[in-house]
């Protein structure tokens, strides 16, 4: 089963999945191999069209939409 994730404010969508595949391709353009990404958190701030995002507990970073 597919499940897609939408999140929609003031008129604005944003594929919830875009966003995680934006954090995976940070993380390989870092130089990390994907075999090395163990844990993932994002969170979308809608109201700043900011993601932050957390791997592995320790790398944190952050992105506009």
């Amino acid at each position: 089963m597919k499940i897609d994730y939408y999140v929609e404010l003031a008129g604005e969508q944003t594929d919830c999945k875009k966003l995680s595949d934006i954090v995976k391709e940070i993380w390989k353009s870092e130089g990390n191999l994907m075999k090395d990404l163990a844990s993932m958190e994002v969170y979308f701030k809608p109201e700043e069209k900011m993601c932050y995002y957390v791997i592995n507990g320790d790398s944190k970073g952050q992105f506009e939409i």
